[in-house]
């Protein structure tokens, strides 16, 4: 039983033990937060009064009890009294060891697209790293030449040709600020990682942005106060939010539009890693606007270096956004629709080395 426990526990997914008369067992600590009630809540009441689907599984489930073997369904809403349904696909098997006993896992379609998603952008990002970086190198310096040669050409000429040199040397700068950005990449150190205050974060991005790009936004605090400390680099982090953000302000337009920073706990989701081990990632943030939302062309590829759903954009802003988050162990993903955009970025919790660190800065 006790081997049967830890891997029950250790489970990534929100999983179920069902009993000989279809009540609940016991809940995994994912499940608890998936369902948003507690193990010692759900003991004992029948599984299908707390776990709402939109789907008749009672006659599925009762054949599969009856002759031992596993139950998939796919594609289904799955949620409960305390929760609003997700998209999932549900596994229900017997347990070996446990007569009369069922596991049901249930795997929600976003946990699953946000760890391939993840995946692959920090691949992508990293193919093209090297190549941009070295060539950046080599198009600032004659770059620099042709800026100088137009200036002095600008000192000896009329004001019609005076417009032409203006801009090979606006044009130059313009391209010389792309391929700083391009250097970041490369040139972006690990995080310093500590205890982090997400909603200092938040807050001095929100500041920031009201004071400049984000003036005609309106910018809403939608906060978790009981939000613990993250394992972070507060100064990419902050860099992170200022990006998307900007990012928000620019899709608005002219008219300008709201963004909502949201913080919440969300103990259930964990990233899997591709060696097998998982880790914890239950702080979230969300930066959510009200624009048009993202080209439905690019969606899938928004995190990948050079593309960009504005005219003029460089398509490197959310690369080194993914990029960072991925340096920090966490992950982002994006959820667009005209009228909604959500980016969502989970990070993981600060250790108590951390705390410990950031305790003498607390007395001072």
């Amino acid at each position: 039983m006790m081997k049967i426990d830890a891997v029950f526990n250790s489970l990534p997914v929100p999983a179920v033990l069902i009993g000989p008369d279809d009540t609940i067992v016991d809940l995994n600590s994912a499940a608890e937060g998936f369902l948003n009630t507690s193990a010692k809540s759900a003991k004992d009441v029948p599984v299908w009064d707390l776990i709402a689907v939109n789907a008749p599984l009672e006659e599925a489930f009762a054949r599969a009890r009856k002759h031992d073997t596993p139950l998939f369904v796919n594609d289904v809403d799955v949620g409960s009294g305390q929760r609003p349904p997700a998209l999932s696909d549900l596994h229900l098997a017997p347990l070996n060891g446990m007569p009369c006993h069922m596991l049901l896992m249930i795997t929600p379609r976003e946990f699953v697209g946000r760890m391939s998603h993840n995946n692959q952008v920090k691949s992508a990002a990293k193919s093209a790293i090297g190549m941009a970086e070295m060539l950046a190198h080599e198009i600032k310096n004659p770059l620099a030449g042709i800026t100088g040669a137009a200036q002095l050409l600008s000192m000896n000429l009329n004001a019609e040709d005076l417009e032409l040199t203006d801009l090979i040397v606006a044009e130059s700068r313009r391209i010389v600020k792309l391929l700083e950005q391009v250097e970041q990449f490369g040139n972006l150190m690990p995080p310093e990682l500590g205890a982090v205050n997400l909603h200092d974060v938040l807050d001095r991005a929100r500041r920031s942005a009201l004071l400049g790009f984000g003036a005609r936004m309106t910018i809403v605090e939608d906060y978790d106060p009981s939000l613990p400390l993250a394992a972070g680099d507060k100064d990419q982090l902050l860099q992170v939010v200022l990006n998307l953000v900007k990012n928000a302000s620019e899709a608005a337009g002219e008219t300008g539009g709201t963004i909502r920073l949201h913080s919440f706990y969300e103990h259930s989701f964990r990233m899997r890693r591709a060696d097998g081990s998982g880790q914890s990632l239950p702080l979230q943030i969300e930066v959510i606007d009200d624009g048009p939302g993202l080209p439905q062309s690019i969606q899938d590829d928004v995190f990948e270096p050079f593309v960009s759903g504005r005219e003029n954009g460089t398509g490197l802003g959310l690369a080194l956004v993914s990029k960072i988050i991925s340096d920090h162990g966490g992950w982002i993903s994006v959820n667009s629709a005209p009228g909604k955009t959500v980016f969502r970025i989970s990070l993981p919790r600060a250790d108590k080395a951390m705390l410990a660190a950031l305790a003498p800065e607390q007395e001072t």
